[in-house]
């Protein structure tokens, strides 16, 4: 049985091994504690419902149109961000810009439809010391909404590179990145409809 070489002062090389990129590895690191902060908020708001008997007469007051409204505005700049990536592949800078900008206005977009969403709750009272239920609702809403900056700050500046080739070849491949960052945005609101709209 043979073994695996033994380079010249040092152990034994390990057979080939498909390489992760640190930023890719460190992105799903990211994500996965993202996960668990989403994740215990969720928890914790459908154990709190059930206790509450479901927070019925609160939840009535929630604006489910235009979260809807703002659930295809989402998933519609998750499809933008997969032809930026994969114009990327295709060595295609300037349609990789279209689509990053889109899917930058489309968020800017989702964060204009909640912030219309918010005023209308305010103006009807509903604050977050209105009650258990709007203290997770403005908890989960808001910190899902900073997400949503933080990935378009991103997408924007990666925009900014591809649309005047400033280091494109360099950081093209943070499309990726960026893509894997803005599915998770999305599929939190995928929960977040349902559970505070619906529900």
């Amino acid at each position: 049985m043979s073994t695996p070489a033994t380079p010249l002062g040092g152990s034994p090389s390990l057979p080939d091994q498909p390489d992760i990129p640190l930023g890719k590895l460190g992105m799903w690191w990211f994500l996965s504690s993202e996960i668990m902060v989403f994740g215990g908020l969720l928890g914790a708001f459908i154990l709190e419902r059930i206790a509450a008997g479901g927070w019925v007469e609160a939840s009535e007051h929630v604006n489910t149109q235009v979260a809807a409204v703002n659930t295809l505005i989402l998933v519609t700049s998750s499809f933008t961000i997969v032809q930026a990536h994969a114009a990327v592949n295709a060595g295609s800078r300037k349609r990789a810009a279209r689509y990053l900008l889109v899917t930058v206005l489309l968020g800017l977009t989702f964060l204009g439809v909640k912030g219309y969403e918010y005023a209308g709750e305010i103006s009807h009272g509903f604050t977050p010391s209105s009650g258990l239920f709007w203290s997770f609702y403005y908890t989960m809403t808001g910190l899902h909404a900073l997400h949503v900056i933080g990935g378009i700050i991103f997408n924007a500046s990666l925009f900014a590179a591809a649309a005047w080739d400033l280091h494109w070849d360099r950081v093209s491949h943070r499309v990726e990145y960026a893509g894997l960052y803005w599915h998770f945005v999305d599929l939190v609101w995928i929960f977040l409809f349902p559970l505070v709209y619906l529900s």
